[in-house]
């Protein structure tokens, strides 16, 4: 209270308030109708002093504020400010926000489907673009002041997250970025590289929800809190969280068995009653159904509710499970006003279209509250479900994990079905990353006061485990940066070879691998003082006893060489023997179990060689059947001929043998020790060592004996001491092959491209050649077999939808990778050019091999896939959705992206072909046209 200050501390006090309205913060505070947090005015405080900042904080926690601020910045400074996300759904959102606040003609749009206002002082636009304005060196990069990088997490994506570091590197200095990221436990490390290439950049880290989350697990008919009640020290930070015990009894009671067999001595009467009274207690546990889970959090006041389903089809079932269970969570007049939007919304799609899309039945979930919310949805589908969300119009959403990269869609509740998950190899369970990220969406600020997150119980399920889960929150930023085809092109036209590696230099995945380096240098370190003590102690007054060392390490070496032959030497012998045996030949086994007297019965040789059997695998050489003079059948291994066998007499073989006869196996034993139990095999003459004879142990031997250090009476001592030596130095020098292969990592792959690029006459030193600016205009995976087919005129003459088709195999990507059938694919011209590209595919793929470009390691050009080329080369012929999705087994969403994918890749093509003697160009813009139509044009922002 300001009249219990003094004069001075009140004159002070209005000091302070004079200096911080007279910030671009005080206006910017008072267009909101709350205070700002802690964590957002000091972001914002960094930004007006000129600082880049880095805010990693919760989900639904407000950083965004920090961003909008930067626009409101750079608007009163009169700059321009980039706002970039990483999908186009979310620059939608972000882009109506930003209309409402200043109005449409300072705000303006870009994406790959939408071009508004793009002149604008303030633009919204997906990362991707802003990378493509940086190499074009656009105008429009002119008196940019601010970029606001939202979801800069991404840049851990391995398909896209190279862009983010691409955009960060090259922006202009004078440019400040605001990084904006999810809570990542290494935003520390990831400041420190922003600040290395960005220069003074603030790290403002929150780790406070601000809606309190509560976990729990929903089994039966109860909902159990995963934790007891928490204690907070005198506010010294949480205390330690122990798992509620009921949970630990409920998960020892299900694994618990049901009957045990040592019971039958007891009692009918007593058993039956001890499984009643079991079957009673397990009553109580069950994974509940969606209908009941929705059911029971509506009663509970838990609505609206996420539940996150990892499969698409699940979300789809949910939605159909709660329809036939009756579930209605909207009344009368809330189905009205979904109707109304619904309408609203869809109304530019064609009737014949709707059916084909599911709507009635998609229509009857949304005006009983319920939806699902997933990739294979058409876009409109999905952001009608996310606004009727957002006012309160849907209350139950079963979503895939996508829901949780970005949409602002928050819950005040979230579920998750299952801890497992397919990730495109495997099942995996869910890491304390994804599991942050999922129930982050739980808790809306200013509506909420806590949020909850509620595990469903399954067979097995350790709350221990879930509570490790849940209380952690280890989400690092891991690089997943590689240099691109197109990539090099552009850095080397800008900047010419040398700066341009310098470049990726500074990039995160090198700032990281060199960080990974410290340890092992610190390690080498070590060893080299290790080493410095061992040389101390090999030390001889008679000469240089590591020169002697090195003389006994390389006859023991030759030495063991020789052996090595030696004994390979006789195995070929002895393998050679036994291909030479037929049936009949009586021989004198030399080693083993079976050491003696035997008869062939089948010389063991693989299928297709004299008397071949074909019963094993011929790896290890022959391996004989044989009937010993022990009346013994069996097949012996090379193991058991360590020397030549030779045949001592023969045998017939009766045609009535039968080796699985004890008689049969008697009588011919008996015949074999009379025929040939007198002659006594010929001891084999051990051949003469070829160490005696070779001249390099000779000469090697009577250099050690020369030596001075041979004749030293602690020459035992000192051989011990170099032994140890030479271990530790073999050790150091794995280590430095280690640093050395984690140091400039990303420039020797840079070097390869080039390298690659110049064979190929995409370059020539630092000069970019016209196939390499033709490649500077194409952004993809195949970016170089797209800029081949341009080359090799692999398209030209085709058609409008011919093209379309062969584009497809640029983007297009199997969800299941191990599909059965050939694709359908167009035939005629199209058919003959696709299968050109595979061809050049196949030269560009062995030319990586050479150049040592590792598609493994993310870089280099993936096999087209021919998947898509039916659909696009349909739909680009005018034909019907109906006809078009039923003969691609596609979902709606799934379709609609990929067509849009291929008009982006199809506009870069119309950029970047020739103008003269082609029709490649002129007929890329035709198959735009074709393909922009129906469900694929419905535009997402009006």
């Amino acid at each position: 209270m300001t009249e219990d200050l003094s004069p001075a501390e009140r004159y002070a006090a209005a000091r302070v308030r004079a200096a911080e309205e007279a910030t671009a913060l005080a206006p910017f505070r008072a267009m909101y109708d709350f205070d700002l947090d802690p964590f957002q005015i000091e972001a914002c405080q960094a930004l007006e002093a000129g600082k880049g900042v880095l805010v990693a904080a919760p989900t639904g926690s407000g950083k965004t504020i920090v961003g909008e601020f930067a626009v409101h910045l750079a608007l009163t400074q009169g700059r321009k400010c980039f706002y970039t996300t990483p999908i186009k759904a979310l620059s939608n959102q972000k882009y109506a926000d930003l209309v409402k606040r200043y109005g449409s003609e300072k705000v303006g749009l870009l994406t790959g489907d939408n071009s508004i206002n793009s002149g604008a002082p303030v633009v919204v636009m997906t990362t991707e673009v802003l990378r493509n304005m940086l190499y074009a060196g656009s105008q429009s990069l002119t008196g940019l002041g601010h970029v606001v990088m939202d979801e800069v997490h991404y840049l851990s994506d391995r398909f896209r997250g190279a862009v983010w570091e691409e955009v960060i590197i090259h922006l202009p200095e004078s440019v400040t970025l605001v990084s904006l990221s999810a809570t990542v436990s290494n935003a520390e490390e990831f400041g420190d590289w922003l600040d290395t290439v960005r220069g003074d950049t603030e790290v403002i880290v929150s780790e406070n929800r601000p809606v309190p989350l509560w976990q729990h697990v929903m089994a039966g008919r109860r909902m159990y809190d995963l934790f007891e009640e928490e204690t907070d020290h005198g506010g010294r930070g949480v205390a330690r969280r122990e798992v509620n015990p009921d949970l630990v009894r409920l998960a020892r009671m299900e694994n618990s068995r049901t009957y045990n067999p040592s019971d039958r001595r007891r009692g009918k009467m007593v058993r039956e009653a001890d499984r009643e009274r079991e079957r009673r207690q397990r009553s109580r546990i069950w994974t509940p159904g969606r209908p009941e889970v929705i059911d029971r959090l509506d009663a509970e006041g838990l609505l609206p509710a996420i539940t996150f389903i990892f499969s698409r089809a699940g979300c789809e079932a949910a939605v159909q499970q709660c329809l036939y269970a009756g579930l209605r969570l909207n009344d009368e007049e809330a189905r009205r006003k979904v109707r109304e939007i619904v309408e609203e919304r869809t109304a530019s799609i064609p009737g014949e279209d709707l059916h084909v899309l599911g709507y009635y039945e998609w229509l009857e979930g949304l005006e009983r509250g319920i939806a699902a919310h997933h990739a294979g949805m058409l876009p409109t589908f999905k952001e009608v479900v996310e606004e009727l969300f957002v006012r309160g119009l849907v209350k139950a959403v079963f979503a895939t994990e996508t829901l949780a990269l970005g949409i602002n869609m928050p819950a005040r509740s979230v579920v998750l079905e299952k801890l497992v998950k397919w990730n495109g190899e495997q099942h995996a369970d869910i890491t304390p990353g994804e599991y942050t990220q999922l129930t982050g969406r739980a808790g809306r600020r200013g509506i909420d006061i806590e949020g909850h997150a509620v595990v469903l119980w399954q067979r097995a399920m350790d709350p221990g485990a879930l509570a490790g889960l849940a209380g952690t929150r280890t989400y690092p930023l891991r690089s997943s940066f590689k240099p691109s085809y197109n990539m090099a092109v552009n850095l080397v036209h800008q900047f010419g070879r040398h700066r341009s590696r310098e470049l990726l230099e500074t990039s995160f995945a090198q700032f990281q691998a060199d960080k990974s380096v410290v340890g092992i240098s610190r390690q080498v370190q070590r060893n080299e003082e290790g080493l410095q003590g061992y040389r101390e102690g090999m030390t001889c007054h008679l000469g240089d006893f590591e020169e002697y060392a090195r003389l006994r390490r390389n006859l023991k070496e030759r030495e063991t060489e020789l052996a090595k032959q030696g004994a390979a030497q006789r195995r070929a012998a002895a393998a050679t023997s036994l291909e030479r045996l037929k049936p009949g030949d009586v021989i004198h086994v030399p080693t083993g179990k079976f050491a003696g007297l035997a008869l062939v019965l089948d010389p063991g040789l693989p299928a297709g060689r004299t008397g071949g059997h074909r019963g094993f695998e011929y790896h290890d050489g022959p391996r004989p059947l044989v009937l010993t003079s022990e009346r013994q059948v069996k097949r012996l291994a090379s193991i058991d001929f360590p020397v030549p066998v030779e045949a001592l007499e023969r045998m017939r073989i009766p045609k009535s043998f039968n080796p699985r006869s004890p008689q049969s196996r008697r009588d011919l034993a008996s015949a074999l020790r009379t025929k040939a139990g007198h002659i006594v095999p010929e001891r084999h003459r051990k051949d003469r060592s070829p160490a005696a004879d070779d001249r390099e142990i000779a000469r090697l031997r009577a250099e050690l004996r020369a030596h001075p250090c041979h004749g030293c009476d602690e020459r035992e001592d000192h051989a011990r001491w170099a032994e140890r030596y030479h271990r530790l130095q073999r050790d150091t020098r794995q280590l430095e092959r280690r640093i050395e292969g984690r140091t400039n990592t990303i420039a020797r792959t840079f070097d390869r491209i080039v390298a690659l690029l110049t064979e190929m006459d995409y370059l020539r030193s630092d000069e970019v050649t016209e196939h390499g600016r033709r490649l500077a205009r194409l952004y993809g995976e195949l970016d170089l077999l797209a800029s081949e087919c341009l080359r090799e005129r692999v398209w030209e003459g085709l058609s409008p939808a011919e093209l379309a088709a062969c584009v497809s195999a640029l983007v297009y990507e199997a969800r299941q990778s191990d599909d059965a059938l050939p694709p359908k694919v167009p035939g005629g011209k199209a058919k003959a050019a696709l299968g050109e590209m595979v061809r050049i595919w196949g030269r560009l793929d062995a030319l990586e091999d050479e150049f040592r470009i590792n598609q493994a390691e993310g870089v280099g050009q993936r096999e087209p896939d021919l998947g898509f080329a039916w659909a696009a080369y349909q739909w680009a012929c005018d034909k019907g959705l109906d006809e078009v999705l039923r003969e691609a087994e596609m979902p709606a969403g799934d379709f609609v992206r990929w067509c849009k994918q291929v008009i982006d890749v199809l506009g870069q093509i119309a950029a970047a072909a020739p103008r003269e003697d082609s029709t490649v160009a002129k007929n890329a813009r035709k198959a735009v046209d074709a393909l922009l139509r129906g469900v694929v044009a419905y535009t997402s922002v009006g």
